[in-house]
């Protein structure tokens, strides 16, 4: 979007000629700078920098929050009405060249509806978008209770908020259920100790089966996020589980085989906790993990470490993009060529190990949105383009609203972009104090500085989703998140590229004193923050959930 202000020997061209050039402008609105009359200063050009698209998602996910705020089922007409809506203020935007230059319109004033109209678009264009994404997602779900034989294939493993092992299962087979009625996927938790089956296998149990994150006080009018990826019931069992067949390469399951056993390699080579955080950390499996070690996490703010997010992605990518393009000088140097493209080079090999980490990890919602991101920085590199700025986070958002706008909701998506945001918005006035900084302390005061910034950004959406504030979150970061950086994650990488030769056991060693180190810390500063400040957990509604397992 560009300024259609003009100077005003543009007056006495012809109409013909300015709608042309009107139109060629307005196409390349994405990636111009916009300029409104009336704005000036710092502020005004900070905001404007990257052009109208760093609002798009802002005016998108009011269209998606307009949506969930209705109190009815939107039809097909409010579909239509969304569309025509959208339609209409596209071709106002179109028009207002044409309009400004008859005289019909002040300039100023075709800025201002300029930029309505288009925001107005973006409002329509995403309440179109959640109501398409919930026809989309739209499965069997079951409203009653059930219990009976349970047929079916495992596709995944985990441990719920109580402490006890879980199973995925898909491809069902409930006894008098028809299929039409047949959720594609259920969650099971496992009353007793027993063997858990592998990925792949195809076992047979006999368990209870309910709704899934149902509300007993009203009807959710959109499938919480275990349903929109196809959960359609969670229950119990105590029965003994029985193998139909055994994991096959058929049954489509190998990465996450391949994930359970590189889980088991690590939770073998490093006992205790220390072993099923780093197993966490490699493959995504949270299965070992304890709940006594979930809760420490989250009171010391650490708890996102344990869940595979932008820091991780970002971590490990960064780190295959350094070695990689340090590898790649130390090749062009020694052949003497200084053309080679050694950095777009080293981003190609960057992406490839975080497509893979992204594959190996099981790919979870908040994994899938971090891939995405580094992704974007990425390809930015491979164009030549400027890697930290706005408009990629916008850019970023945008996509993952409309593929998944559900997200909106989401506490993992409101802070992850509340931090990024605020660590690029803040980079200048650390880019302006840096230089007085002693070389020494750089940086401790660089990770004191974006710390703090994270956590301003990122502490009210904390307070308002789990109803907790961690008072030393800081603090806990500041000496947990550089041994992450430096020790955890490069001996993680180090071990995978290793493990196939059977030489995984010296890194796995380190990294298992890294995860020590952040449980010890974790442990130390939840102790403190419990003397200091808890908050009362407030539900986000009065649905009663089944979800936990």
């Amino acid at each position: 979007m560009v300024s259609l202000t003009e100077p005003a020997d543009q007056s006495r061209m012809p109409l013909k000629a300015l709608r042309a050039k009107a139109a060629s402008r307005a196409g390349g609105w994405l990636r111009r700078q916009l300029t409104m009359p009336g704005q000036s200063g710092a502020k005004a050009a900070r905001v404007t920098q990257a052009g109208f698209v760093v609002w798009a998602p802002f005016w998108f996910g009011m269209g998606i929050a307009v949506w969930f705020a209705l109190r009815v089922e939107p039809d097909a007409r409010h579909y239509a009405f969304a569309g025509l809506l959208a339609v209409a203020a596209l071709l106002l935007r179109w028009r207002l060249p044409a309009w400004a230059e008859s005289g019909r319109l002040s300039w100023r004033r075709a800025d201002r509806l300029a930029l309505a109209s288009l925001s107005l678009a973006l409002v329509s264009a995403g309440f179109v978008a959640v109501g398409t994404r919930s026809a989309l997602v739209a499965a069997p779900v079951i409203d009653f209770r059930y219990y009976g034989a349970i047929e079916g294939r495992v596709i995944g493993i985990d441990r719920s908020s109580r402490d006890r092992m879980r199973v995925l299962l898909d491809q069902l087979d409930l006894e008098k259920v028809s299929p039409a009625r047949t959720p594609h996927k259920v969650r099971l938790s496992l009353m007793a100790d027993q063997l858990v089956p592998a990925a792949g296998a195809r076992v047979m149990l006999t368990g209870h089966l309910g709704p899934s994150g149902t509300c007993r006080a009203r009807r959710l009018r959109f499938p919480p996020h275990g349903v929109v990826r196809g959960l359609g019931a969670v229950g119990y069992t105590r029965s003994p589980i029985m193998l139909v067949e055994p994991p096959s390469s058929r049954s489509g399951q190998i990465m996450t085989r391949l994930q359970m056993r590189l889980s088991l390699l690590v939770q073998n080579e490093i006992p205790g906790q220390s072993g099923a955080v780093a197993a966490a950390l490699m493959t995504g499996d949270r299965s070992g993990i304890s709940e006594t070690t979930n809760e420490i996490m989250r009171i010391s703010s650490l708890y996102h470490i344990i869940s595979i997010s932008g820091l991780h992605m970002s971590m490990l990518a960064g780190l295959a993009y350094g070695s990689l393009r340090f590898l790649g000088a130390l090749l062009a140097a020694r052949a003497g060529r200084s053309d080679w493209p050694v950095h777009k080079a080293a981003a190609l090999g960057a992406f490839v190990t975080a497509a893979t980490y992204l594959a190996l990890s099981g790919g979870g919602v908040a994994t899938e949105r971090a891939f995405l991101m580094v992704a974007v920085l990425l390809l930015a590199v491979l164009a030549g383009k400027r890697v930290i700025s706005l408009r990629n986070v916008a850019l970023v958002a945008l996509a993952i609203l409309v593929v998944a706008p559900e997200s909106l909701t989401s506490a993992s998506f409101q802070m992850s972009f509340a931090a990024t945001v605020a660590l690029i918005l803040g980079h200048r006035h650390w880019a302006a104090v840096a230089p007085f900084v002693p070389p020494l302390f750089k940086p401790v005061a660089m990770l004191l500085f974006t710390s703090l910034l994270a956590g301003l950004a990122t502490g009210p959406f904390a307070a308002a989703h789990f109803g907790r504030i961690a008072p030393y979150g800081m603090l806990a970061n500041l000496l947990a998140v550089p041994v992450v950086g430096i020790v955890v994650m490069p001996m993680g990488l180090l071990a995978t590229l290793l493990a196939p030769i059977g030489l995984a056991g010296p890194p796995l060693w380190l990294m298992g004193i890294g995860t020590g180190w952040m449980l010890g810390i974790a442990e130390s500063i939840s102790a403190l923050g419990e003397r200091i400040f808890w908050s009362r957990p407030r539900r986000a509604s009065s649905c009663r959930c089944s979800e936990r397992g």
